[in-house]
């Protein structure tokens, strides 16, 4: 069976976006690369090439953007506190297939920055299920993908443990459509850890 969801990029949370920056840079010992602004959310990021297709972002609310009359994505009107592992991002190739799914997942929202163009499930508070730990669907609708156009790290992500109080039953609502010997399910608090192999040994984001 042809899994719906895919692993496609993880997402760093910060408060502004030079602390993630420094953040980020200083834990795997290599350099972020401009990303843009996402109008409609009023945020914006940085980005780093992972291997195997995948990369990282790095969001934060853009001061310079207009609030907008609606909860922002990731949970970022509420986020506080030191940089951090937020969302994990999985692709699919039909988005209203995977809301159809998971109705908790939000409705589709069009989405552009630059020349890219995608649309992203999100829920109307902002907030998504599992005390943030489900992850956000996502359907590309440029090429090529945005890991392709970022320069090579030397940095492959080896696992993501999503920790939550009830992990066994937010499992048990993906199986069947999402597997990835990479993304583990532990209980316990609400929290993401993301490891990595980079040019300097091991290193893990928590």
């Amino acid at each position: 069976m042809v899994n719906l969801l895919e692993l496609d990029h993880i997402a760093i949370a910060c408060e502004t976006l030079d602390e993630g920056q420094a953040w980020v840079e200083e834990a795997l010992g290599v350099s972020l690369q401009a990303g843009g602004q996402h109008a409609h959310f009023g945020t914006h990021n940085m980005l780093l090439g992972l291997e195997d297709g995948l990369y990282l972002e790095v969001i934060a609310i853009d001061p310079e953007a207009p609030v907008p009359g609606y909860p922002r994505w990731f949970d970022l009107d509420r986020f506080s506190g030191r940089p951090r592992p937020a969302f994990w991002i999985c692709r699919t190739k039909s988005l209203q297939s995977a809301i159809a799914t998971y109705e908790k997942a939000g409705f589709a929202v069009p989405l552009t920055r630059g020349d890219l163009s995608w649309q992203m499930a999100v829920p109307s508070s902002g907030i998504w299920p599992y005390d943030n730990m489900f992850p956000a669907f996502i359907e590309w609708q440029s090429s090529p993908h945005p890991a392709t156009r970022l320069p090579p790290s030397g940095c492959r992500l080896t696992q993501i443990t999503v920790r939550h109080p009830n992990a066994e039953e937010l499992a048990g609502e993906l199986h069947g459509n999402f597997a990835d010997t990479r993304v583990v399910f532990e209980q316990g608090e609400a929290a993401l850890q993301y490891k990595f192999e980079t040019p300097s040994g091991e290193r893990i984001l928590r």
